[in-house]
């Protein structure tokens, strides 16, 4: 890939969202240039290059993050905003396939992503808008059953903060006639997702890390005895090699290319709806998604708009009309929004991987990497990069269990992964359709 070459990011401005127009201010940095030497170079100043960064420079270490475009440009500046624990596979699914240790493992750190992004929030007193609770909803007695399982199999683990809500109870949280009632996870939440990435980046250079942005990485040597990392303007050398790129990673790296599918999503954001209104829709402000197949999420921004978001794309290309591919979905949920303008619709990637579970793992003795949170990587991305801290640290224990669980290619491989995961999603939404 030559200097010439059409940057995936354009100019690296943040996509036309309503968090990019609502973000605190933040420096543009420079790019990298010559030769640069450093402890530990992480690819990707999203979450999880940015929580392993900041987990790092905590401990001492001399950490520098090459970003292709500008802090959060990619999934963690476009996402839903909502603090949800768990992985996309479920504990139940988690114990079918890897065992009960497996599973019981997971189980004690599905919440630990949200512990640390509150954390993270109070220590660098990072304003982003945090509120608390998320909601998840069904809309069948099929959909309903799977949270009472939910339910009954998280509390078999400890977990304890959850509560069912049958359809009167929901009414009290949500305004709608959608569903059939849903369950609340009082240890859930929802923050603007920019900002969070935006003050996690000044922490980690509080700290004395350093941000190259408009730094498109081109060619990454894992084979050298120092990993080398080169980009359109430079080359950094490092002792050890962070790749966390995930959807936007393109095939920099041949051998993480077959590991995961960049799918999109779209959200949207109406205008300011004012208090009264707001409240009315959803009165304890909580985020909700529902559970189907292909679902929709929202909540309230924090100036009260409503962020509605939904829709997959399997290979990550974007709908031709945002709007109208939501619009229709939010009306449903909330028929008192049909006539509110909508004042910002936007789509971006995230990587999917076939088993649902995120992967983490190393090429060679010194390049660690982290992808797949599938959906679930606002809470995900922030313990792995806790979880890689704590290993190139030397404490391997949490990272070789997750480097353990077996990954499986998408079927038929890059040319007809997106076919099949299509077909995929049209038999689960019939199965949601029909209820059962």
């Amino acid at each position: 890939m030559n200097a010439h070459t059409k940057h995936y990011a354009g100019d690296g401005s943040h996509t036309d969202s309503y968090y990019a127009a609502s973000a605190n201010p933040s420096p543009e940095r420079a790019a990298l240039t010559g030769h640069q030497d450093i402890d530990v170079c992480i690819v990707g100043a999203g979450y999880s290059g940015l929580s392993t960064g900041l987990h790092l420079v905590e401990k001492g270490y001399k950490v520098a993050i090459i970003e292709g475009a500008r802090v959060g440009w990619g999934a963690s500046g476009r996402n839903g905003g909502q603090i949800v624990n768990g992985l996309n596979a479920s504990l139940q699914t988690i114990r079918k396939r890897y065992g009960q240790d497996t599973a019981t493992f997971v189980a004690g750190l599905v919440q630990e992503g949200g512990e640390i992004i509150r954390e993270r929030i109070k220590t660098y007193d990072i304003n982003c808008d945090l509120k608390e609770k998320n909601i998840f909803t069904g809309l069948t007695k099929a959909h309903m059953k799977e949270l009472e399982e939910r339910q009954a199999l998280w509390k078999t683990y400890g977990i304890d903060n959850q509560e069912m809500l049958d359809k009167d109870q929901l009414r009290a949280h949500i305004n709608s006639d959608l569903y059939e009632g849903g369950l609340i996870d009082h240890s859930g939440g929802h923050m603007h997702p920019l900002n969070l990435a935006l003050g996690e980046a000044a922490a980690f250079e509080k700290l004395g890390g350093t941000i190259y942005e408009m730094s498109r990485v081109t060619s990454v040597d894992t084979d050298a005895a120092k990993p080398v990392v080169t980009t359109d303007g430079g080359t950094l050398t490092c002792k050890t090699l962070v790749l966390c790129g995930n959807a936007y990673l393109g095939h920099v790296v041949p051998k993480l290319t077959p590991r995961v599918m960049p799918v999109s999503t779209q959200v949207m954001a109406t205008e300011p709806l004012g208090e009264e209104l707001a409240k009315s829709l959803l009165p304890d402000d909580a985020c909700v998604e529902d559970i189907r197949y292909i679902l929709d999420y929202y909540r309230l921004s924090g100036d009260k708009r409503m962020l509605f978001g939904g829709g997959t794309v399997y290979g990550g290309s974007d709908p031709t009309d945002i709007k109208a591919k939501l619009k229709a979905n939010m009306d449903k949920v909330f028929p008192q929004l049909k006539n509110v303008k909508i004042d910002y619709a936007w789509s971006g990637n995230f990587a999917l991987s076939f088993s649902r579970v995120p992967q983490m793992g190393r090429i060679g003795n010194n390049t660690y990497f982290a992808h797949g949170y599938s959906g679930h990587g606002v809470t995900g991305s922030h313990t792995f990069g806790r979880i890689l801290a704590e290993a190139i640290d030397g404490d391997l224990t949490r990272f070789d269990v997750f480097e353990n669980v077996p990954w499986y290619p998408f079927p038929g491989g890059r040319m007809f992964r997106v076919p099949y995961s299509v077909v995929g999603s049209w038999w689960y939404g019939l199965r949601d359709k029909l209820g059962v």
